[in-house]
């Protein structure tokens, strides 16, 4: 994005209200990266039944996505974060006691299936319905809250391929462990086609861009 950098801009008086969903731990990571304290940043939740909701109500300047995205409202920074893959399951699950496993060894257990309005085309790169060598991941749990999740973790022996980012946010009882031969998701910025973002907003996703430059 062609924008002046943060330092040339007079101080804002109103926070970036940043859509995130689940841990805010990498947005949070990426503004203490850039010099923004605090009191410059609202951290907003969103739901992953209507991920962009927030959005396009006006209630978010940002949100934090991962894959990109095809939304033809929606615009998308380069990726300013990469968040590595890993698989979600109870400390009781067979997988719970390995530093590390394949996606194969996962789509031997039960799986989450797409949420509500959320992008399928995202949700087939978050789980996949086939792994590498060719095994049906058996998407079928819905999925809805992070407790609910985490309540059928804890009662069954299904798994969520998810991101080691949730290793922040989970609940007692469930591990977050690394899998090994998946690529880190890149993560981007994006912000609503029609609403120009403020000079602000803009510095912001400015200085993310260039913070990955080589």
């Amino acid at each position: 994005m062609p924008r002046p950098p943060r330092a040339a801009l007079p101080r804002s008086t109103s926070p970036i209200r940043f859509g995130v969903h689940g841990p805010s731990t990498l947005a949070e990571g990426l503004a203490t990266a850039l010099g923004y304290g605090k009191e410059e940043i609202e951290y907003v939740p969103y739901d992953v039944m209507d991920p962009f909701r927030p959005l396009r109500d006006g209630r978010t300047d940002l949100m934090t996505v991962e894959f990109g995205l095809l939304e033809p409202d929606i615009v998308s920074s380069r990726p300013v974060a990469f968040d590595g893959r890993a698989v979600l399951v109870s400390a009781h699950h067979p997988l719970a006691r390995h530093d590390e496993v394949s996606v194969e060894d996962i789509a031997a257990y039960d799986a989450f299936a797409c949420p509500g309005a959320f992008p399928p085309y995202v949700w087939d790169k978050i789980v996949p319905p086939v792994t590498p060598g060719g095994v049906p991941i058996r998407r079928v749990h819905p999925m809805t809250t992070l407790r609910a999740m985490s309540t059928v973790l804890t009662r069954t022996d299904s798994v969520h391929l998810s991101f080691q980012s949730l290793d922040a946010v989970v609940p007692p009882g469930i591990r977050v462990v690394p899998v090994h031969d998946l690529p880190a998701a890149p993560v981007s910025l994006a912000w609503l086609r029609e609403r120009r973002p403020s000079p602000t907003v803009a510095a912001f996703i400015f200085d993310a861009e260039r913070r990955m430059e080589p």
